[in-house]
């Protein structure tokens, strides 16, 4: 059951993210054209790429301890990062008067999808025996983990996409092709 809570959750934060990484951030609002917002895409983009790599490394291998710790290395690095995004939003918004109040909490929900699937993640994958925690090595026994593998291996190309997106958008002249091409596409 916890492999399909857990997959459930990743999948509305994929979702949501999809929606407010880049429709919200890169099409409607397009952070990176203004100065004032461009340091909260920088925030934005290292987050786009952490969240491949926390697929990849903490949720994929089996039998990988380097693995799991580089993962779990990736999450740390995840929060400091959200952290710092959070602090420089108020700000960075100025040019649209401020962050929307609804999508202060689709924050809030895509950020707590995020993490609560990875809580969940490392509540079946850490466990105590006695006084000492014990990474489990294998969980392909559990219900619903090649449903969890599956959907986890098939949001990597798509995050790695939208990662490449936000780079994109990052230098001046990609950015520059990207606004000409954005321009005949702009729909709402």
């Amino acid at each position: 059951m916890a492999f399909l809570i857990s997959t459930l959750l990743l999948t509305a934060f994929a979702i949501l993210a999809l929606v407010d990484g880049f429709y919200l951030h890169l099409i409607k609002y397009q952070l990176f054209n203004h100065a004032e917002s461009q340091f909260e895409h920088l925030t934005h983009t290292i987050r786009a790429f952490l969240f491949p790599l926390i697929v990849y490394f903490l949720f994929l291998p089996q039998n990988c301890l380097p693995c799991f710790y580089i993962g779990i290395s990736f999450v740390l690095l995840d929060i400091l990062v959200l952290g710092i995004d959070a602090w420089v939003e108020k700000d960075s918004r100025t040019f649209m008067g401020g962050l929307p109040r609804w999508e202060y909490i689709l924050h809030l929900f895509v950020n707590g999808f995020h993490f609560a699937s990875i809580a969940v993640f490392l509540a079946i994958k850490l466990t105590f025996l006695g006084n000492d925690l014990v990474i489990v090595q294998d969980l392909s026994g559990e219900n619903n983990y090649a449903l969890f593998q599956f959907v986890a291996k098939n949001l990597i190309p798509g995050a790695a996409i939208l990662a490449v997106l936000h780079i994109v958008t990052i230098l001046p002249a990609t950015r520059a092709y990207w606004n000409h091409y954005m321009v005949k596409w702009k729909c709402c």
